[in-house]
């Protein structure tokens, strides 16, 4: 997120520019106009150009700040110490680091998914998943082109997706029953490469994307 406007900003700048702090204001107005608004004034950007970056409603003041968020989190680790890690530590690195630029506005966040949840926005919720999903596997530096591209964001949107929803309701100390599950569910996916490689090396069809994938979202699992 930039630190300061242009003197003549864009849209897409003042969108940028307040996106950060939309969430602390839906918390309390929900993810609508007042919360531009009140962004706007805090921020010191005149509200008619609020007005205008957020005029397509909710889910795109939503998406402005998931795109904040992203920023953020490849923002928290250098390439090189990306690189110094196993993969598996990446991933865990950058979905916690992820969750802690979440973690101050757990409530707009909740609000934020409760809209998305609407089936009129299932679309548009998917494709942020990815997205997200997406960025944090490119950080990681994987390069893949292939079916591996595809499975590997399919399953981290899984893992991300599932852990939000522990994370929300989280009480505990520092985020504890959230690491611990986001540490189990890294360890299913560490292990996919093992199970499909066996599945396919027999000819078996018996290998489910969608089965694995449901059984990310499961606490105990």
């Amino acid at each position: 997120m930039p630190v300061s406007l242009p003197e003549d900003p864009t849209l897409d700048e003042v969108r940028s520019f307040l996106a950060g702090g939309l969430a602390a204001q839906a918390a309390f107005d929900g993810w609508n106009e007042t919360a531009v608004l009140a962004a706007a004034e805090q921020a010191g950007v005149d509200p008619d150009l609020a007005r205008l970056a957020f005029n397509d409603g909710p889910v795109d003041m939503i998406d402005a700040w998931f795109q904040a968020i992203d920023a953020k989190m490849a923002a928290k680790y250098s390439a090189e110490e990306l690189a110094g890690m196993k993969i598996r530590e990446r991933i865990k690195a950058l979905v916690e680091a992820r969750l802690e630029a979440l973690e101050s506005d757990r409530e707009g966040l909740r609000r934020a998914l409760a809209i998305l949840a609407a089936p009129p926005h299932l679309r548009k919720a998917a494709k942020m998943g990815w997205r997200a999903a997406d960025k944090m596997w490119r950080l990681a530096g994987d390069t893949a082109t292939d079916y591996n591209h595809y499975t590997k964001r399919t399953l981290l949107s899984g893992v991300y997706g599932s852990t939000i929803s522990v994370f929300l309701d989280d009480e505990s100390e520092g985020y504890s029953e959230t690491r611990a599950f986001l540490d189990r569910r890294i360890e299913n996916v560490m292990q996919f490469e093992k199970v499909k490689a066996r599945v396919t090396g027999r000819g078996g069809d018996g290998f489910s994307m969608a089965r694995f994938v449901g059984r990310l979202r499961y606490r105990g699992a």
